[in-house]
């Protein structure tokens, strides 16, 4: 029998420190152990920054994990209900706002995006379509002039300047990843057919009718809960060889793809930097800045392939529609395979992230972040993580073991 996860209803499972913040608290159901043994793992070098992870199959939720720290300052524990910064993974929640958009007949992923944003066909991009801006194929994954703090949290100037820019390469011919763009782009064309920014549309659409603690622009009474999100080992090493590359005169597009050339911080989190200042976190940032609880994020990708709490998000047609491969292999700009694969704005099944399948697709974020739907199994899955490393396993040994435990 599945267990529903209650606020009430806590199952605490200690590991093996006698530090009570590190305890896991949570279940997995019959089948599920070795899900759970893989999340215990993933968590036991955690000294001052925890984990969670969720699993919803067929609506019901079989998974439900949490432990070590939130915060480290305040010894805030790291709990079933924790939101944190999901960096990426927002992409994801903003591609089911525009699927669900082409479902009802108000987007069309063939057509111009300069059809719903009239000055966006200015510089040479009248003819990139929705679809292009969708799978990283617009040539604006870095602003060709440096960006400010304010210009990351200003939504009308975020668009206006993407708007204005001439594109790094013709779009529609090559893509590149628009590692924080890519959600202004998501985002304008949600404003545009809506009349409301994402944010608002994420609520009225999703987090309200599934109940769930996720944003797109965090509320002021939410403030100061959100995991601090701490800098790993391997992440430090990763962002002193992107600077050393820089000074070296390598292309510079992928890292102001990542900073947007001062906007942010390479590594995208500072102590009060970045994704953890408080009005970045406030600011509706689609490509990035997306906040959630395990619990709340794997619920709505729950309901994206099947009926949640009475709530089902995209149909089995829409999903498949935007499945379909847009961009794949070696990117216009240089980078080490393996590559990821790219549909409508969802990240699909690949060597660079593996998830259950051909049938599955979602987003991964910077730091370890994982949240996907699965649409043979019905599954709906998130692990956050608020120690962010750049070599990392983690939500990779889950997903395996979850495949194991359902095969």
């Amino acid at each position: 029998m599945v267990r529903r996860w209650t606020p009430g209803r806590i199952h605490k499972r200690k590991s093996s420190t006698t530090d009570p913040l590190l305890a896991i608290e949570g279940f997995a159901a019959d089948g599920f152990s070795a899900v759970r043994d893989a999340f215990e793992a993933a968590i036991a070098t955690d000294t001052e920054t925890g984990a969670a992870l969720s699993i919803w199959r067929h609506g019901e939720l079989v998974v439900d994990l949490a432990g070590g720290i939130a915060n480290a300052r305040s010894g805030q524990a790291f709990g079933l209900g924790t939101p944190s910064v999901i960096f990426s993974s927002t992409k994801g929640l903003a591609s089911i706002l525009v699927a669900r958009l082409v479902q009802d007949g108000l987007l069309d992923y063939d057509a111009p995006v300069a059809d719903y944003w009239p000055e966006y066909g200015a510089a040479g991009k009248s003819n990139t379509s929705v679809g292009d801006a969708l799978s990283h194929r617009a040539g604006l994954s870095a602003p060709r002039h440096d960006w400010t703090p304010d210009d990351l949290i200003d939504w009308n100037r975020a668009t206006t300047l993407l708007a204005d820019q001439e594109p790094l390469f013709d779009p529609g011919t090559a893509w590149a990843y628009h590692a924080i763009t890519h959600g202004w782009l998501t985002g304008e064309l949600v404003r545009r057919v809506t009349g409301l920014l994402p944010g608002e549309y994420f609520e009225r659409l999703i987090s309200s009718p599934l109940a769930v603690d996720a944003w797109i622009g965090l509320p002021a009474e939410r403030r100061g809960q959100v995991a601090n999100m701490v800098v790993g080992d391997t992440l430090a090493t990763h962002v002193a060889a992107q600077q050393s590359d820089v000074r070296a005169d390598a292309s510079v597009w992928p890292v102001r793809a990542l900073t947007l050339g001062g906007a942010l911080p390479l590594a995208l989190v500072g102590p009060n930097e970045g994704f953890n200042r408080s009005d970045v976190q406030a600011a509706q940032i689609p490509g990035a800045g997306g906040i959630s609880s395990a619990h709340a994020l794997a619920k709505i990708w729950s309901a994206v392939v099947t009926e949640t709490d009475g709530v089902r998000l995209l149909s089995d047609e829409t999903i498949n529609r935007a499945s379909r491969v847009q961009s794949e292999g070696a990117p216009f700009f240089d980078s080490p395979a393996p590559w990821p694969r790219w549909g409508m704005g969802f990240q699909l099944d690949s060597e660079a992230r593996r998830y259950l399948g051909e049938s599955s697709l979602g987003h991964d974020g910077a730091g370890g972040q994982v949240a996907f739907a699965d649409l043979d199994e019905r599954i709906g899955f998130a692990f956050v993580t608020n120690r962010m490393e750049a070599v990392d396993a983690r939500g990779t040994d889950i997903v395996s073991a979850l495949k194991k435990a359902i095969s």
